[in-house]
């Protein structure tokens, strides 16, 4: 097992210990994006969200915040400093309709430079590492500047060996954007997909997981998509076809109005005293619990 990589410096895999693979502690959307409540801009509001997921049992925390989404490393690096919780920040691209202009104007291997650079490096101005690389598609569609995206993040794989995470608009072109990767030679173990659950098609999961990605469910709580029900279901159904060990689940809190921090909820304590205990409840086991949120993000991100 080797090191995973966050704000702080790398550490050893082991020491990751209850790991949330997507969430948000700070974004600031580009001016294109209107929803106020996709704004996480208050470090103590943010910090009091970060406290809580401590105060459950929480270790680890991957911040999903691209680079075309407001990212400020500083101030993970300062939440982390102030918490004692592992942030794992990221590089990359959310989705084209953020894109800043320079990914127009740059060259796929420009691009492929400042990703890798990012977790090689650091930021230039801050020198904080990044520990994961993150692209993103549309909705039923991949955008020609997405494909671009998420060749060069292919491209900075080979030179830093990050692993890869995707944004899937509502769980839809999972398939499309592997194939991308594959043509690029990417090893899909490394490779996680976001938001599958959103796409509560149990046909197309176990499809996507017999291509060996990382299967990553982060609705829980989230009933204006669909009841939790559903998503054990799915996840029972994907521990029953043998893939409990691709099983990554997070909340991906990305919204003022999800985070207690903000006034809102179910918040980052969610998952563990109420989502784990039904999972629990409705026969999924410890080991397996312990596999999905210990061992598999580990598995997943220490690799430096």
């Amino acid at each position: 097992m080797g090191y995973a990589r966050t704000v702080l410096g790398d550490i050893k895999g082991e020491d990751m210990g209850f790991t949330y693979p997507h969430e948000h502690l700070y974004a600031d959307p580009p001016a294109c994006q209107k929803d106020r409540d996709l704004e996480l801009t208050s470090y103590e509001n943010s910090v009091k969200e970060l406290l809580n997921f401590k105060e459950v049992g929480g270790q680890t925390l991957v911040e999903a915040s691209t680079l075309d989404y407001g990212r400020n490393l500083g101030l993970l690096k300062k939440m982390a400093e102030e918490t004692g919780v592992n942030v794992i920040a990221t590089t990359g691209f959310n989705k084209h309709i953020y894109y800043p202009n320079w990914v127009q104007e740059k060259s796929v291997e420009e691009i492929a430079d400042i990703l890798a650079g990012d977790v090689m490096e650091g930021e230039k101005e801050t020198k904080i590492h990044a520990g994961f690389i993150k692209i993103g598609t549309y909705y039923n569609m991949i955008h020609p500047l997405e494909k671009k995206t998420t060749i060069a993040a292919a491209i900075a794989q080979k030179k830093c060996h990050a692993p890869i995470w995707g944004h899937t608009e509502a769980g839809t072109m999972g398939m499309e954007v592997l194939d991308i990767l594959e043509q690029e030679s990417v090893d899909f173990s490394t490779v996680a997909l976001g938001h599958l659950d959103r796409n509560a098609d149990e046909y197309y999961l176990l499809k996507l997981a017999d291509r060996g990605i990382y299967i990553q469910f982060d609705g829980p709580g989230k009933v204006k998509y669909y009841p939790d029900s559903v998503r054990v279901q799915l996840i029972k159904s994907l521990i029953a076809h043998g893939h409990v060990d691709q099983l990554l689940i997070s909340g991906d809190m990305g919204r003022a109005s999800y985070l207690e921090g903000y006034g809102g909820g179910p918040g980052f304590r969610f998952i563990k005293t109420k989502f784990i205990p039904r999972l629990l409840d409705e026969g999924i086991t410890q080991e397996q619990i312990d596999k999905i949120f210990i061992e598999n993000p580990r598995r997943w991100l220490a690799v430096f």
